[in-house]
């Protein structure tokens, strides 16, 4: 469990609520119904016409990476590569189609398969370079169906506040309804924010992030399969691949 997006949500909804009944205002009143059903369906329907189904299926399938991390990690990958070398080295690239076998990520297992058949280490990278061009391709999709949704619901909260207040203007002879209809106008508008702003679009911002781990790994093994192929030596091997964490760890800290 990612403890960020946890901590990051409750503590927007608690700021938000909290905030709110510090200044005195009961909880009931930000809890609508009616402006939650126009907020989040008319910002679902908006994000549904702009995308075409596969990606908004992919996005919610990709959601669970805001939550849960990849399990694999680039210790992981050096590990394994490792592996794969001292093995290759000991018996030969042929020794590499078992791993092909038991290997879980498809990314990896096609690259080790590239290996045993004694591909150019040219046009295995160019092979992988165009897998993961695809991947990086479909993360992005996943982002920005978020980005969008985020960018729709505060324009949905001002649909949901003029609905309010049509229905507040049409109702002035009835006092009894005014009140009803100032806080479905007023709360329509909260929703539409916080949606975007605790959801949306940290959202998009996280699975960004995933997608950059996600591709250094596979950059990672690329790099660590050609030079099995070139039957460099394990521990240089991973001193090659330890250089992309370094280089990761500065770009973050620039």
């Amino acid at each position: 469990m990612d403890l960020s997006t946890i901590i990051g949500i409750t503590l927007g909804l608690f700021a938000v609520f909290g905030g709110a009944a510090l200044e005195g205002l009961h909880m009931s009143a930000l809890i609508q119904p009616t402006a939650a059903i126009i907020v989040l369906g008319g910002t679902a329907a908006a994000t549904i016409v702009s995308f075409p189904l596969p990606i908004l299926l992919t996005a919610v399938k990709d959601l669970k990476k805001v939550f849960m991390p990849p399990k694999e990690d680039p210790e992981g990958v050096i590990k394994n590569i490792i592996n794969y070398a001292a093995k290759a080295r000991r018996n030969g690239l042929i020794s590499l189609e078992q791993e092909a076998q038991t290997v879980k990520d498809s990314f990896t297992k096609k690259g080790i398969s590239l290996v045993v058949d004694g591909i150019d280490p040219q046009k295995l990278r160019e092979t992988m370079e165009i897998e993961l061009g695809s991947f990086e391709s479909h993360g992005k999709h996943s982002a920005e169906v978020f980005e969008a949704a985020g960018g729709f619901a505060p324009t949905i909260g001002i649909i949901g506040a003029v609905l309010g207040l049509i229905h507040v203007m049409s109702n002035l002879s009835d006092p009894s309804k005014l009140g009803g209809g100032i806080a479905v106008a007023f709360v329509a508008t909260i929703y539409g924010l916080m949606t975007a702003n605790i959801f949306c679009i940290p959202f998009g911002t996280k699975l960004k992030i995933r997608l950059k781990e996600e591709l250094l790994q596979k950059e990672m093994v690329i790099e660590g399969l050609i030079a099995i192929q070139n039957g460099e030596n394990p521990h240089f091997i991973e001193q090659k691949l330890r250089a992309y964490l370094h280089e990761s760890a500065e770009k973050k800290g620039k």
